[in-house]
């Protein structure tokens, strides 16, 4: 199977997750049956393009390890792909649009315009080009072009009728009455989406366009081109839009939408491989969790589920947290030197503490903070520890932990299950829950009621350190008379 997609952002924001979640299907499906995977910039926003997007746009991919291929097709024998340039190639295409009277020169100003958008609004009409320069002759129309500012819009039939059937949806009927006369060329030369994205993808042989379902309405003028131009249209596949919680579509008021905000927060690129996946997809059998390399192997976009993906951060950090568990302690503490986690950490110490985080961690951001007391002597969170033993005695508590601390300087050197025998002791003795005095030790030695378990972090400290925070919470703690 001959198998050629493409994704085509515009570089005029940060790089949007729902657009690496489409990137990521096609991308997909062309890496499966060996076929090819376009990236196209759509830059002919001259106001609103920048390339310090397009590079961003670059980066969130390459973080995905979603690579793009060469398309000799395209007349260069590299990418990426850049719609501003390409002007003299959609110019053609126009011209041959206007000689076969499929499209036609506008001269209306933006001052008509808005006024028939005006008068259209109050009328309580659709709003949409109403057509007066396509009644000009073909001669007229050229000779006012040399002179005159003008776009070119295409001519659409509104007697007709536009059907296709689409991969997921299978047919949908538009009628033509609905849809505008659409601007192909704006006046400063630059094509729209629509004729330049149908022109490139014929060039580059594009075999299947998967792009998100708000581009539906925009299908008949795109057939219309096809036909114009006499080429075959490629099949069209419109995958669901990303949703809020509340069903919305997915904002960055309600949740972060930059992939990059992703990257810089300790998310592992697999872990938002596997997330974007199960947005649209989910395998046949229940497992959620899978790599790369088996979602390649799994995913059809017939498969593609029409529900509404509801972006779930807490799902998102639940999984962020199974990946970062299943990678072994040296490539845990790699990804955290790599990608700037690691802090002063060097990577010997790293070897030998990682195994206290591991399992706590739902993203690479979280070791630095959570290893920051092995380091330092940490400000011990008093209202925690009150609220975790506020059924003992604070005297009693103090009692408890100095105990304690006696108990684990005789027991040094001995392994963790006869010193947590003699610390029960302790706790059973002055008749309070052993939780309550692991709490006490717990929030002397790290400064945290939730934090890695407690005799490795004595270790980890070391038994001297550990035990003057010990004393440092009791003198704190004890009443003073």
């Amino acid at each position: 199977m001959n198998v050629v997609t493409r994704i085509a952002p515009s570089p005029t924001g940060d790089p949007h997750v729902g657009t690496a979640y489409v990137a990521l299907f096609n991308w997909a499906w062309a890496r499966k049956h060996g076929g090819r995977f376009i990236l196209r910039i759509e830059d002919t926003d001259s106001t609103r393009s920048k390339p310090e997007h397009e590079a961003e746009i670059h980066t969130a991919l390459a973080w995905l390890g979603i690579e793009a291929d060469e398309s000799p097709a395209m007349g260069g024998d590299h990418g990426p792909y850049r719609q501003s340039e390409r002007k003299a190639t959609y110019r053609q295409y126009v011209d041959e649009l206007i000689a076969g009277g499929h499209a036609y020169r506008c001269f209306c100003t933006a001052e008509r315009l808005t006024e028939l958008r005006t008068f259209q609004k109050a009328a309580k009409r659709p709003t949409g080009y109403d057509g007066k320069c396509r009644s000009l002759q073909p001669d007229e129309s050229a000779q006012r072009a040399a002179d005159e500012p003008h776009v070119v819009r295409l001519a659409v039939d509104k007697s007709a009728t536009t059907r296709w059937n689409d991969l997921l949806r299978g047919e949908i009927v538009i009628e033509n009455e609905n849809v505008d006369d659409q601007v192909l060329l704006k006046t400063d030369g630059m094509p729209t989406y629509h004729l330049a994205n149908v022109v490139d993808d014929h060039l580059m042989g594009v075999t299947i366009i998967m792009r998100a379902e708000e581009w539906i309405p925009s299908v008949p003028k795109h057939i219309m081109l096809y036909s114009a131009f006499g080429w075959q249209p490629p099949i069209y596949a419109h995958v669901p839009l990303l949703r809020n919680a509340d069903k919305s579509k997915i904002s960055k008021r309600k949740n972060p939408t930059s992939v990059l905000w992703y990257q810089q927060n300790g998310y592992l690129p697999e872990t938002m491989v596997n997330f974007l996946a199960l947005q649209g997809w989910s395998p046949r059998e229940d497992d959620e969790e899978f790599t790369i390399g088996e979602f390649i192997d799994k995913f059809d976009p017939k498969d593609i589920s029409l529900g509404g993906p509801v972006f779930d951060m807490v799902k998102l950090d639940w999984l962020n947290g199974e990946k970062i568990r299943k990678l072994d302690i040296e490539e845990l503490a790699d990804r955290l030197q790599s990608d700037g986690w690691a802090g002063e950490w060097h990577n010997d110490e790293l070897l030998k503490i990682l195994p206290l985080f591991q399992d706590r961690m739902k993203n690479l951001k979280d070791f630095e903070p959570a290893a920051a007391y092995l380091k330092a002597r940490p400000e011990p969170d008093l209202e925690g520890l009150a609220k975790k033993t506020k059924k003992v005695d604070p005297a009693v508590l103090v009692t408890v932990l100095r105990e304690a601390a006696e108990r684990l300087r005789e027991f040094e050197g001995h392994g963790d299950d006869e010193r947590e025998a003699a610390l029960r002791l302790v706790a059973e003795k002055h008749e309070i829950k052993v939780g309550a005095l692991f709490m006490g030790l717990r929030v002397a030695v790290t400064g945290s009621v939730a934090s890695p378990p407690l005799l490795p972090s004595i270790d980890s400290v070391g038994l001297d350190e550990s035990l003057a925070r010990v004393a440092a919470l009791t003198d704190r703690l004890a009443p003073t008379t």
